[in-house]
């Protein structure tokens, strides 16, 4: 006899696959360990396959629940939302929309149109989350955003990206340095110096050492920070210099003992786009905010 797939138990494995311990994943979904090891057997034997190599340090997908787990994110995401959408409606809300942005979106242009948004459409909920470019596709294939804010090139398998709004990459000194008062610079003739930059896997920083491998020669990284904040600080220290998004950073230009200059590199003038999933047709919440955002 089959044992009817409920939300609970996939609840159950893909938490116990993410944390790689059955106990764990009880710990944090309120459940007794024994509960919880029970109904991921009995999804075993009613399936035909193990989800799940269990060893004296905890627990192991197989090639199988791999396959189950994916699935089982679709619809533990579906659910959710389903769930959230019912209770904003409930409220009187018409829609409920969930953005991933990078960070340039969000000093740069966000702030003022979700208050217009805002304004406009007060029924449609906005969730805002801050993401690196390179994280958000994977996140609108596995459905757990509507909309994507990237500086991507290229669109990656299974998304649609648009044109949004266009910022410009600056090279970040203090004001004493050599450079300060250069008109313009290419990256190639700023090899040697030392580098404050965003930490890995973000657009930016996949941009910077990109184009110094086209150069020929490695960028020396003196510190890796986490914002764009962190990394004017350090700049502004002596301790490096940095390239940065000139709409992004105009208020730490404007405190900070700093100076930007222009880039004459080609890569330096980016197009941010908005991301959705190709062939999902996005709700009229969705559309109606990327309509707002592109007027």
């Amino acid at each position: 006899m089959n044992t009817p797939i409920d939300l609970i138990t996939l609840r159950v494995v893909v938490t116990a696959a993410d944390l790689g311990s059955i106990s764990a994943a009880s710990d944090r979904l309120q459940l007794a360990v024994a509960a919880a090891s029970v109904r991921i057997t009995a999804l075993e034997d009613s399936l035909g396959f193990r989800v799940f190599e269990r060893s004296p340090r905890g627990v192991q997908l197989t090639p199988a629940g791999h396959m189950l787990v994916q699935r089982s994110r679709e619809l533990l995401t579906g659910a959710d939302r389903l769930a959230m959408d019912l209770h904003d409606y409930g409220r009187g809300l018409q829609g409920h929309v969930r953005v991933q942005a990078n960070s340039s979106a969000l000093l740069e242009v966000l702030p003022g149109l979700l208050e217009t948004f805002a304004r406009s459409h007060p029924l449609i909920r906005i969730d805002l989350e801050e993401r690196s470019s390179p994280d958000i596709p994977l996140a609108l294939l596995e459905g757990c955003a509507d909309l994507g804010i990237v500086d991507l090139a290229h669109a990656p398998q299974g998304i649609t990206l648009a044109d949004f709004f266009k910022d410009s990459l600056v090279l970040v000194t203090p004001t004493k340095h050599r450079l300060a008062n250069a008109k313009r610079v290419a990256l190639k003739d700023l090899l040697d110096e030392d580098f404050i930059t965003l930490a890995d896997g973000t657009a930016l920083s996949n941009r910077l050492m990109a184009s110094a491998a086209e150069a020929g020669k490695p960028i020396h990284i003196r510190m890796r920070m986490r914002s764009f904040d962190a990394v004017c600080r350090m700049v502004a220290a002596g301790l490096g210099v940095g390239i940065l998004p000139l709409e992004a950073v105009a208020p730490q230009l404007a405190c900070l003992p700093l100076k930007a200059i222009a880039l004459s590199d080609p890569w330096a003038r980016r197009t941010h786009r908005l991301a959705t999933r190709s062939g999902v047709t996005p709700s009229p919440a969705t559309r109606t905010l990327m309509a707002a955002l592109t007027t």
